[in-house]
């Protein structure tokens, strides 16, 4: 079986390493990732792989928005 990504070439979500809870968490995006057509999984591409910490798969946030939390 073969998952195909969306036709956009943009990615439809941004992959983090997020380390610490709350309000002491620092997020750092270390990929892309594109939805498949079904909706029903991803092709994710990293460009630094986490040792330590948990990885997050967000929705992109408008521009005026980013650094704000994330």
């Amino acid at each position: 079986m073969r998952n195909k990504p969306t036709s956009s070439k943009r990615p439809s979500h941004s992959v983090f390493i997020v380390e610490s809870d709350g309000e002491s968490s620092y997020w750092t995006k270390i990929g892309s990732a594109w939805a498949h057509e079904d909706r029903e999984g991803f092709n994710v591409s990293l460009i630094a792989y986490p040792v330590d910490g948990r990885m997050v798969i967000r929705k992109p946030k408008p521009k005026h928005q980013e650094g704000q939390g994330e």
